[in-house]
């Protein structure tokens, strides 16, 4: 990049930290506040302005909150039986435990829960943009520096642990580099470059940079999780179509397998009819099973879900209008780095994960965790993270013996062998196409796979070479490059698992395998090694 002798390019950012964390969402914000607390000098780097990036922040989130007493190992064998016995329920029980802790901060530091009828404070649900501004606040108030459009495009290492991160201000172009006692990746999941609503900058980085580090990942099969939208929309809140009937372009009723017509689109046999249906052509849908109050509910309830509808002039209670299901990738789906100690720890020294960017096989198994689970994931897995940072960098002595020696470890993306010539829209589209289409990723079958992956790894061998930028313009190819690196780890997943279980469905071979759950662990870059781990020594990691 050339700069005008008028127009100084702008200096870079060198900065040292005990924990830099690495995304802002509510996981984030939660790593931050726990390492802070333990002692440690933290910055946190967002990819956009935190507080109002990621998936959580123009959303309403309901949470897993269980009181304490006896009913809270009855609510997580409830759960554990609807997560195809991929979960573990030691994992489940601490996630419910360490989540209601928080909650019960929140209203501590003064979160503006609504009440009850009776006065009491209702502790279960976050409006996401009031959550997300509450929690800057509170990282702040913490002493925590803030990155704001400062994504980060590599970690660094000093060959025995990692050590830190650098990127780009999205605003100056300028470099930056925080050297750190330990990482905290909470980079959010990867939406495979599906427009929904706060998905935008969830391109897997996160996941691709610990990959380069040497991380591995888990559950990444468990990624066919779609959601009913209006049509050529970025809503991905299918509440509203519990109340919904479905109709062809010509108004006909579409029928459910009994020939009656097909109602309620959530979940169950249903979202399998509306597959099959769109596979056939387009559809239409009515909210016209929501009545009276219940319409009044839907409109208040999540206002951003109606304006779509709003927008374009329908009345979606009386109105048809064509729906779509849109892939939610990792974001809603399961898959992500491996966690390998209780403190979520990835297994490389100095580098730790929390919320979306983790997998969630612990807390959801082979199901989505929606919007509770995952929630109350990222503020436990964030304050284990925060924790465990913050206690890898007094043992290391951060910041004050960091090694002479650090070197960054990105590659595809970042530094290909020969020219830029590839253009990130293009490998954009072709990882979408491999991912998004149904009878892809949500009817999957071993010839599809093998077929996706083989054309996915045609365009990982031009990415090394090919795929580059300067200045401002590294960003978008190292996005591009994490998408792709997530969606040749799904795919090898998906191939590896020979069943059918939760969202990872395989026509050839329909039904769960007999006998201990297995789980599928990925490592590597350019060469992806599959790992199958057996319950007993998942259980025994939970366990360490």
């Amino acid at each position: 990049m050339t700069t005008s002798p008028t127009t100084p390019a702008a200096a870079p950012l060198d900065l040292k930290a005990d924990v830099l964390v690495i995304g802002g969402g509510p996981a984030g914000a939660w790593a931050a506040i726990a390492a802070s607390e333990a002692g440690a000098r933290v910055v946190l780097a967002d990819k956009g302005w935190f507080g109002t990036s990621g998936a959580t922040a123009p959303s309403n989130t309901g949470t897993w909150c269980v009181p304490p007493g006896e009913d809270r190992r009855d609510a997580v064998e409830r759960r554990w039986q609807r997560t195809g016995g991929v979960a573990d329920r030691t994992w489940m029980l601490r996630t419910v435990d360490q989540s209601y802790r928080g909650l019960l901060r929140l209203a501590e530091w003064g979160y503006p829960f609504p009440r009850d009828d009776q006065g009491n404070l209702y502790i279960a649900n976050l409006r996401g943009p009031d959550y997300m501004r509450f929690m800057r606040g509170r990282v702040l108030k913490a002493g925590v520096t803030v990155l704001d459009h400062h994504p980060a495009l590599e970690l660094l290492s000093d060959g025995d642990a990692v050590t830190g991160a650098a990127g780009i201000d999205r605003r100056s172009g300028a470099d930056w580099r925080v050297e750190a006692g330990a990482v905290i990746l909470a980079t959010g999941g990867c939406a495979f470059f599906e427009r929904t609503m706060g998905a935008s900058g969830l391109t897997g980085d996160g996941l691709l940079m610990a990959a380069e580090a040497g991380a591995a990942l888990s559950g990444m099969e468990f990624t066919g999780k779609y959601t009913l939208a209006p049509h050529g929309t970025t809503l991905n809140k299918g509440l509203p179509f519990r109340w919904a009937s479905f109709h062809r372009q010509d108004g006909t009723p579409i029928l459910d397998g009994t020939g009656e017509p097909l109602v309620n689109g959530i979940g169950g046999t249903s979202e399998k009819d509306i597959v099959r249906a769109l596979l056939e052509g387009p559809v239409y849908a009515r909210l016209d099973l929501a009545l009276g109050a219940l319409q009044d509910w839907l409109r208040r309830g999540q206002p951003n879900v109606m304006q779509p509808y709003e927008r374009r002039g329908i009345d979606p209670f009386a109105d048809l209008f064509r729906v779509e299901l849109k892939p939610e990738g990792t974001v809603r789906g399961t898959g992500g780095l491996r966690i390998a100690t209780h403190d979520c720890g990835t297994g490389v020294p100095g580098l730790y994960v929390a919320g979306d960017a983790a997998s969630r096989e612990d807390v959801a198994g082979a199901v989505s965790g929606g919007g509770a689970v995952n929630s109350s994931w990222a503020i436990a897995s964030g304050w284990w993270a925060g924790q465990g940072a913050a206690s890898h960098a007094r043992r290391r002595g951060a910041p004050r013996r960091f090694r002479t020696h650090v070197a960054p470890l990105g590659a595809v993306g970042l530094r290909p062998s020969d020219s830029h010539s590839l253009d990130p829209r293009d490998v954009m589209a072709a990882v979408r196409a491999e991912v998004a289409p149904l009878d892809r990723n949500y009817i999957r079958s071993g010839a599809g796979l093998a077929e996706s992956i083989s054309r996915l790894d045609g365009i990982w061998a031009r990415a090394i070479q090919h795929l580059g930028g300067e200045g401002r313009g590294r960003l978008r190819p190292r996005e591009a490059a994490g998408g792709l690196a997530a969606a040749r780890w799904m795919l090898a997943g998906a191939l590896a698992r020979t069943e059918s279980r939760g969202m990872h469905r395989r026509v050839d071979h329909p039904d769960p395998q007999p006998g201990p759950v297995r789980r599928y662990s990925l490592l590597g870059v350019h060469r992806i090694e599959v790992e199958v781990l057996g319950a007993e020594a998942v259980s025994q990691e939970a366990a360490s």
